[in-house]
């Protein structure tokens, strides 16, 4: 991941996952321990809040079941982390290869 799309993948995170005050992280390694953890808070104290910020960031219902089952191979804050990790990271690349065309005869348009 580079330098330019690791920080914006943090700044889209930060604010759902209440991650204003942690350190910035260096590699995408270090986000998703990061993200892994503050998930792991969220699993214990805020499961309905978790489950409901999901929704609004489009992780796939089947997906999250999969990461929170009991035979998932990876622990369920790294599973869900990491399914966080890559559709905020498929939203970058859409917004950046996908340009609305902009709006023609606004004009006419009496507000």
């Amino acid at each position: 991941m580079s330098d330019d799309t690791l920080q914006q993948t943090s700044d889209l995170l930060r604010g759902p996952f209440e991650l204003e005050s942690a350190p910035v992280p260096a590699s995408e390694e270090e986000l998703l321990a990061l993200l892994a953890e503050r998930i792991g808070e969220m699993l214990e104290r805020q499961p309905e809040y978790l489950l409901s910020l999901l929704y609004r960031l489009d992780v796939l219902e089947p997906k999250i079941n999969q990461a929170l089952h009991p035979a998932a191979p990876e622990m369920p804050a790294l599973g869900l982390a990491r399914l966080v990790l890559e559709r905020q990271q498929q939203r970058l690349l859409t917004k950046r290869t996908i340009k609305p065309a902009p709006l023609e005869d606004m004009d006419d348009w009496a507000w």
